[in-house]
């Protein structure tokens, strides 16, 4: 049966069974008792877009990240998703691979779908999200960018400081007595861009004391025993590497370790994102915490905000921490 039927039925106006259906406006209790039983009887289920046609709320959002396999992203996908579980929202989460067109994809049908607000995961939307096609679908609901910002007024944003993150691995492996530094940039994203900078200058602020090189490999283990190979190759003096994800950074670990390499005796690696690769890895990996659960959380905050009315342009900062383990 549909809202008709039911109408019909019990003898009264669609808009009566509308208001006992969503609870408001004013209904007699004797004819609330009508519509209820007639809607018991049948088995009534009102359909979600119509109750969100009369409430101007799907109680839906939607969460767009790169891949959900990669545990950082895992991780504030899963936080997002059961803080809004909570608030009475369904939650759509959608892997764009990085890529644009999947990117445009996805938001057309979480568009159509009138969700009442977008979360991005992943700094890679800072580039992505600048495309007319793409800005010009974010512009249809509330925003947030956990990683980056968006320059458009519907949107806010929720950044993690990569480049004081990465200064304190330097910090860190200086203190140590170590010289001679290598970055590893395995990514081509905004995050990893600025972790990359964030190296150079804080090998800048020692001066001659220290001395840092950057190197380029694919994001994956195998990407960091490409890293160890051309150290063991180059038979440079290298005594410190820094990488800029844990998943690359245990591959730099295997690799030293295979090849006789003392850690952290003779080099001292770090990563970031102090995810579980950190922790399973042996020895245990001294990384970078970015704090995804608080950032993630701060996302449902901003989101839940603007959804409510606020305007969008607030941006938080969150500064990450050095999570000692066993490579330094």
């Amino acid at each position: 049966m549909n809202i008709y039927d039911i109408a019909k039925e019990a003898g009264v106006s669609i808009a009566t069974v509308s208001r006992v259906i969503n609870n408001k406006g004013t209904v007699s209790d004797a004819t609330r008792a009508k519509v209820e039983a007639v809607l018991s009887r049948s088995g009534y289920t009102p359909s979600a877009i119509a109750r969100g046609m009369v409430s101007k709320s799907m109680r839906t959002v939607a969460v767009l990240t790169v891949d959900i396999r990669v545990p950082h992203y895992a991780q504030q996908a899963y936080t997002i998703e059961q803080a809004f579980s909570h608030r009475g929202y369904e939650v759509i989460l959608c892997n764009t691979g990085g890529g644009k067109e999947a990117t445009v994809r996805y938001l057309r049908a979480v568009t159509e779908k009138q969700v009442d607000g977008i979360i991005l995961v992943g700094s890679v939307f800072n580039a992505i999200g600048r495309e007319p096609e793409v800005e010009a679908l974010l512009r249809q609901a509330p925003v947030v960018l956990a990683n980056g910002r968006l320059d458009i007024p519907n949107a806010s944003s929720v950044l993690l400081d990569d480049e004081s993150g990465v200064a304190l691995a330097v910090d860190h492996v200086a203190a140590l007595g170590k010289r001679n530094l290598w970055y590893v940039k395995d990514l081509n994203t905004a995050s990893a861009t600025a972790k990359r900078d964030g190296f150079l200058k804080a090998c800048e602020r020692y001066g001659d004391r220290i001395r840092g090189r950057v190197i380029e490999t694919e994001f994956s283990i195998e990407g960091g025993r490409y890293v160890a190979k051309e150290l063991l190759r180059s038979c440079r003096s290298v005594d410190a590497i820094i990488c800029g994800e844990d998943e690359t950074a245990v591959g730099v670990v295997k690799g030293l370790l295979s090849a006789g390499i003392r850690i952290p005796q003779d080099v001292a690696v770090t990563g970031y994102n102090n995810s579980i690769f950190a922790s399973m890895c042996e020895p245990r990996l001294t990384s970078i915490d970015n704090k995804p659960e608080q950032v993630a959380l701060m996302c449902v905050q901003l989101l839940e905000r603007m959804m409510d009315g606020e305007p969008g342009g607030i941006v938080e900062v969150f500064r990450p921490e050095l999570e000692q383990g066993w490579t330094t």
